[in-house]
């Protein structure tokens, strides 16, 4: 059997396959609802025959947006939006979906992407005044973010909760907190962006404590039979930034309160970032921090042909790996990488006549 194709555990729910779809933002909520777009773009990537889905990063509050164009989940309204979009998909296909809870922090309050992705002043349409563990800007073009006080922090982890609870109720199978990529609590992990003097800043074990204590929340909450993992930045690519040695403590940490998975990417919280961009080239963190835990590590990162998403499971560097960019570019990604590799993938029977003459299918 193909080690890509075998199956995972992740706490208590069982993937057929270690091809997980990363979050991808969309930039086409409507005030944070999901649209009409969301349920044809998630509609196509449960039809993948991956593993496992994981919804792009989904607001907690209106305030931790990336951009007005977010979703979100913190409302009867988001709620049912979403409900219909899950609907729709789950009548032709039994994927696991999960979601990626999230909040932007100082990196929040922005213009879509295709827009140029700006900072968008709190006093001008679509923007919203931003917040953060320390005062302090992303960039010189980025409004000033408000420094979070403790309320301001309670208030956080019972929107966390909330959403929790609400995607529960949906009954999504997965919790994703996001950790990394410059946003909330990473800045709060990132010496870099954390300079408060307060149990919350400081020394490792302070800077730790806002995303041990939202997943300790999230996870009494949410049922425990879903898994609840959390997303990571493994290094800021900055010197004297988040780095490696402090993902693995984190990493520690988390597995010692019952994390279910962790999830390893780099990077987003600095634009002096310096990162050597080629194939692979996050793998290693993540094998890092597999080496340091008894969870499941998913690796993430220009990984684009199925020889190589092999052998990094076979050489256990990862126990999964996940497609973002790269399975936006081809939807059937773990289709072809089945038949490349002889293994195959749940997909639905309306397409069982679509491989090339003379070639056998990959679909079950």
């Amino acid at each position: 059997m193909s080690q890509l194709f075998s199956p995972l555990k992740l706490g208590q729910l069982t993937l057929d396959n270690r091809i997980i779809i990363a979050p991808m933002c969309q930039y086409s909520a409507n005030d944070g609802a999901a649209s009409d777009w969301h349920t044809i773009h998630l509609g196509q990537m449960s039809l993948s025959g991956a593993g496992l889905l994981i919804l792009e990063a989904t607001a907690v509050n209106p305030q931790g947006r990336i951009s007005y164009a977010d979703l979100g989940l913190w409302d009867d309204r988001t709620q049912t939006a979403l409900d219909k979009t899950l609907t729709a998909i789950r009548q032709y296909s039994p994927m696991p979906i999960g979601v990626q809870l999230a909040h932007a922090g100082r990196k929040a309050s922005t213009k879509k992407p295709w827009d140029g992705g700006g900072s968008i002043a709190p006093d001008q349409l679509n923007g919203w005044q931003t917040v953060a563990p320390s005062a302090l800007a992303y960039d010189e073009n980025s409004t000033v973010p408000t420094a979070m006080d403790k309320n301001d922090i309670d208030a956080l982890i019972s929107d966390f909760v909330h959403a929790a609870k609400r995607a529960d109720a949906l009954g999504l199978d997965l919790i994703e907190l996001h950790g990394a990529h410059g946003y909330l609590l990473h800045q709060f992990l990132s010496p870099l962006s954390n300079k408060r003097d307060d149990q919350y800043g400081g020394n490792l074990e302070n800077r730790m404590r806002l995303l041990l204590d939202v997943f300790t929340a999230v996870r009494a909450e949410f049922p425990s039979n879903k898994p609840v993992g959390v997303r990571v930045s493994a290094t800021d690519w900055v010197e004297g930034g988040w780095d490696l040695t402090q993902t693995i403590e984190l990493a520690k940490a988390l597995a010692a309160l019952g994390c279910d998975y962790i999830h390893v990417s780099t990077a987003g919280l600095s634009p002096e970032q310096q990162i050597p961009v080629e194939a692979n080239f996050q793998v290693p963190f993540a094998t890092a921090i597999k080496e340091a835990v008894d969870i499941p590590v998913i690796a993430v990162g220009l990984i684009t042909e199925a020889e190589q998403a092999q052998s990094i499971i076979t050489k256990q560097q990862a126990d999964a790996v996940a497609l973002a960019r790269g399975i936006l570019y081809d939807p059937h990604w773990p289709w072809h990488a089945a038949a490349e590799l002889g293994a195959t993938v749940k997909a639905p029977k309306q397409y069982l006549r679509s491989s090339p003459h003379g070639k056998p299918s990959p679909i079950e």
